[in-house]
C-alpha cells in the first residue's frame, strides 16, 4: 500500500506539471491560469477514471463472496 501511495504522490503532480508545460508549448496564447485550470481538470479526470475502474474491479470480484455469504445464512436457518 505504501508503494502505491508513493507512486501516486509522484505520478499525479508529475502529470499536472507535464500538462501545464505541454499546454504552454501547444497553446502559447493561453494564459497560465487557463493552462493550470485545464491541467487540474485533466488530472482530476484521470483520478476519477482510475477510482471508477478500481471500484468496478472490486465489485466484480466480490460477487462470489456476497453470494456465498447469503447461501450460508440460508443454510444456517435450516
Amino acid at each position: 500500500m505504501w508503494q502505491t501511495l508513493a507512486i501516486a504522490s509522484v505520478f499525479f503532480p508529475g502529470l499536472f506539471a507535464l500538462c501545464v508545460r505541454s499546454l504552454g508549448w501547444a497553446a502559447p496564447a493561453w494564459s497560465l491560469k487557463d493552462r493550470i485550470l485545464l491541467s487540474s481538470r485533466l488530472v482530476s479526470s484521470v483520478q476519477a477514471t482510475m477510482a471508477t475502474v478500481s471500484g468496478i474491479i472490486v465489485v466484480l470480484n466480490c460477487k462470489d463472496v456476497t453470494w456465498q455469504a447469503e447461501i450460508s445464512k440460508v443454510t444456517n436457518r435450516d
